[in-house]
């Protein structure tokens, strides 16, 4: 078997939140909030979006209020 030099290198993807100096995502931002769920309605996980974990448990909490009160569907059909 032969092995591989892994050559490439991937870039550490930076919260966008924390760049941008946001303290708290609002659940009535829908249009922001629509980019972190997937067609099917699901969250996306941080290991997609590049969130921290701090900013990706508030945008969990602002994405199920926003669904509550019909912001965002619960799922796409």
């Amino acid at each position: 078997m032969r092995s591989r030099n892994r050559t490439t290198t991937t870039r550490k993807r930076s919260c966008s939140f924390c760049v941008d100096g946001v303290k708290v995502i609002d659940y009535k931002q829908h249009e922001m909030l629509s980019r972190y769920v997937n067609e099917y309605g699901r969250i996306r996980p941080r290991r997609q979006t590049g969130t921290c974990a701090k900013h990706q448990r508030a945008l969990a909490v602002a994405i199920k209020r926003a669904r509550h009160i019909a912001l965002l569907p619960f799922a796409d059909e």
